[in-house]
């Protein structure tokens, strides 16, 4: 079991989305507007780096093929090994989500001039969030879009984006659970417009 969080007393405001939906980009945005964002996926890169928190307990669970020559989580490997095997995704996990949490916390107690924004890929996939989020934001776009945007970025083949797509929650769930929801469709312009105006209702709200 997760211990609870300790809420802050500023509102928090989680983001979500498929991956390739653009989460990035709104984060980043929202972030240059004034918001404290923390981001669960850099947490976890930077206890996976050389010298992170999680690699003692990386490297006695899965062996010296899980780190790289240079001290590091080795992504590759790993990604393919716990998409292959849903019982050595479990163990990562339970390396991986307490440490995270706790960072996360730390975070919170140092307070945000607006509100905060955490950045969950699987904020409905995972439990223990939910507690957390005042509202939550859904960043959306078809799913064509978003294996389209991944081969572009990633350069992984077709079929192991529709993969990972096919492991994250629906696009009907994650809608259903949104209290926000910013459709990324067409270009960054539009994109940034809808942000800003997101925002400034956050502002409002806090």
């Amino acid at each position: 079991m997760h211990s609870a969080f300790r809420k802050p007393s500023q509102p928090v405001i989680g983001l979500t989305g498929g991956i390739g939906s653009g989460k990035t980009a709104v984060s980043n945005r929202l972030r240059e507007l004034g918001a404290t964002v923390i981001d669960t996926d850099e947490i976890a890169h930077s206890l996976t780096q050389s010298g992170g928190l999680a690699l003692p307990n990386i490297r006695r669970a899965f062996g010296a093929n899980a780190i790289l020559p240079d001290g590091s989580m080795n992504r590759d490997h790993m990604r393919a090994l716990v998409f292959k095997d849903p019982k050595q995704r479990a163990i990562l996990e339970k390396i991986l989500h307490p440490k995270i949490r706790e960072v996360v916390q730390q975070r919170l107690e140092q307070g945000a001039p607006h509100y905060f924004l955490i950045v969950v890929p699987l904020l409905f996939e995972k439990g223990g969030w939910g507690e957390l989020m005042d509202e939550v934001i859904v960043v959306d776009c078809p799913v064509d879009q978003q294996v389209a945007r991944v081969i572009q970025r990633n350069g992984w083949p077709e079929a192991q984006v529709r993969a990972v797509i096919g492991n994250q929650a629906d696009r009907e769930v994650r809608l259903a659970g949104a209290d926000h929801i910013i459709e990324n469709t067409g270009g960054i312009p539009e994109l940034i417009e809808k942000i800003d105006f997101l925002h400034q209702k956050l502002i409002k709200n806090a």
